[in-house]
């Protein structure tokens, strides 16, 4: 997977990740975080093309958003358990996969916008 810049809500003026990495094979899509250790603070793993997930294999919940084209929110699943499947969403194009918690803490719902971010500072 490639390391992006991170993902920022426009909408709300807070940022979910400051890392990303990109899963645009089928391979990389199909693993995703299974095997994988949680992800830490500030990382994010960004699916796509993707209209659903499945939690098989993992041993963590994660938060997860579907984002359309325009990158705006159609569906979220906060705390999304082990052994689980989300819905088929039509209008999403990406899943963005984050630690457990990230939604609520930015503030993350239905309809905002995401966009890149720059990289923090070093």
């Amino acid at each position: 997977m490639k390391a992006q810049p991170g993902l920022r809500n426009v909408t709300r003026g807070t940022q979910l990740a400051n890392r990303v990495l990109v899963a645009d094979r089928w391979w990389e899509r199909l693993r995703g975080l299974i095997g994988q250790p949680p992800l830490p603070p500030g990382d994010g793993v960004l699916l796509s093309p993707c209209q659903s997930v499945h939690t098989w294999g993992m041993r963590y919940p994660i938060d997860v958003v579907f984002l359309d084209d325009q990158h705006r929110v159609v569906a979220l699943y906060p705390a999304l358990p082990p052994r689980r499947l989300t819905r088929w969403h039509r209008s999403a194009r990406f899943a963005l996969e984050l630690p457990v918690s990230t939604l609520g803490a930015s503030g993350t719902q239905q309809g905002d916008v995401l966009a890149p971010s720059s990289p923090a500072p070093s």
